[in-house]
């Protein structure tokens, strides 16, 4: 993971300058994921990035944990809280496997734009069915190139090698969906905005 780190960490910067690909897709998936939000819920951010999407949904929560692996992506979101005076997000360096968060203790998880991007996608939404309450909802968007660009998972990992690229799995829509349903939750909600992103809500069981 501390290859990911470093990648990250050098990015930082200019990942955090950089404006939002699709403004009007972004928008309506904050929109969408807030109909599940209820005021006192304990959320939980994995790859938060600069922060920019926990403060826009802080105001409709009780408390948000973001998390990422980078460091200084986690000093940038700290920076951009404390401009916007949003008090009840909690930002701290970590991944889905070291962090420490007690069984059935979260309302919400969201992983937005980071299952692509996990050595082992599967632990991880494994992982995150365990950290949520019966009922929880589990909020992903993923990047799938196995359906349009299957070439990709040979050139991915020279781009790595090279510190191009970050760790990055090939996978299809079909194979993320079976993914979360076979680890316990039940789909809700998917759009796919463009040919290589799935937007997915999906309920925990129970």
């Amino acid at each position: 993971m501390a290859r990911s780190n470093r990648f990250w960490d050098r990015v930082a910067t200019r990942y955090a300058k950089k404006p939002v690909g699709d403004e009007a897709a972004y928008q309506r998936k904050l929109a969408k994921t807030r109909e599940y939000f209820r005021p006192g819920m304990a959320v939980l951010e994995l790859g938060c990035g600069t922060g920019s999407t926990a403060i826009a949904h802080a105001p409709y929560v009780g408390h948000i944990r973001a998390t990422d692996i980078s460091g200084k992506m986690i000093e940038i979101a700290k920076g951009r809280a404390a401009e916007a005076d949003v008090r009840n997000v909690s930002f701290e360096t970590g991944s889905v496997e070291d962090l420490d968060v007690a069984s059935e203790s979260i309302d919400a998880v969201l992983a937005l734009s980071l299952l692509h991007l996990l050595d082992d996608r599967e632990a991880a939404i494994a992982r995150i069915h365990d950290m949520l309450r019966p009922g929880g909802i589990f909020v992903s968007n993923t990047v799938c190139l196995g359906d349009n660009m299957k070439w990709f998972r040979f050139v991915a990992p020279v781009g790595r090698w090279f510190g191009v690229f970050p760790l990055l799995r090939i996978f299809t829509r079909n194979e993320l969906e079976a993914g979360i349903t076979s680890a316990g939750f039940d789909i809700e909600h998917e759009w796919q905005p463009d040919k290589h992103v799935v937007f997915i809500i999906a309920r925990k069981s129970g």
